[in-house]
């Protein structure tokens, strides 16, 4: 009976030593990478910083697990991972925060033409909308980090085209453009007319950053323009501002 005791206690003094075991350490480590992160991170960089041969899928799907009935929950958004506050307690981080003034109806109406049509240029996009686009409403949507510069089309005038971001994707908490709502789901919720024609259809979005092959890169300065926050000249022949019909809402500032 005294060599059983003692081998037990043995076997817990060696378990002690060699601490948790090698998953739930990597587990523990998952989650401290995620807390600590202020923007979602890919699976490949959180690979990088676990031990070896660490199953990342496994460990985030464990994790996950554990936070869904607690007041935050791991998410994945833009192909990242990150953790956020659960939807139904989202109502006491809003308590005593500044009122965010709003996007403008024409500000609304363009990102959502971006978002579904990417790549697209302002003449497209008032071709959509059926009313010219102030450049304002785009200076906008681009402050706020949600549309940004693609390229230029190959078309005459050679007009800049503009797509979605990264940032868009996290701000709406989606892990991938497509997860926009389809046609039937536009419908269902309200925005589209039930009695649509039947050849009416919902274009397929794609952010695929790869130019497409109407589409050229921008050239070295108007890169640099774009790392100072300035927006190149547009060739293109458009309406200008002064017939532009967003009813002077696109210098409205965006929500953060």
């Amino acid at each position: 009976m005294v060599s059983t005791a003692l081998t037990t206690d043995d076997d817990e003094t060696a378990a002690e030593a060699t601490g948790p075991a090698p998953r739930e350490q990597s587990l523990r480590i998952l989650e401290a990478l995620l807390f600590a992160a202020s923007e979602p991170v890919a699976e490949a960089a959180l690979a990088e910083r676990l031990p070896a041969g660490a199953d990342v899928p496994g460990l985030l799907a464990r994790l996950a697990e554990d936070y869904a009935t607690r007041g935050v929950h791991l998410v994945r958004v833009a192909g990242k991972w990150m953790f956020r506050t659960a939807p139904d307690l989202g109502y006491l981080l809003s308590r005593g925060a500044p009122e965010p003034r709003k996007l403008s109806r024409a500000a609304l109406e363009t990102l959502a033409i971006i978002a579904y049509h990417q790549p697209v240029t302002r003449a497209e996009i008032e071709e959509v909308r059926g009313v010219s686009t102030s450049k304002g409403t785009l200076d906008v949507l681009m402050e706020t980090g949600w549309v940004r510069l693609r390229g230029r089309r190959r078309t005459p005038g050679r007009p800049v085209t503009y797509g979605t971001t990264e940032t868009f994707l996290i701000h709406f908490g989606l892990e991938s453009i497509g997860d926009l709502p389809g046609l039937e789901e536009l419908k269902g919720a309200g925005f589209l007319d039930a009695r649509l024609p039947a050849s009416f259809t919902v274009p397929v979005p794609s952010d695929d950053p790869a130019l497409r092959p109407d589409e050229d890169p921008l050239d070295g300065s108007e890169a640099a323009e774009l790392d100072l926050g300035m927006l190149p000249r547009e060739p293109e022949a458009e309406a200008g501002d002064d017939g532009e019909s967003d009813d002077g809402e696109a210098g409205t500032a965006p929500a953060p």
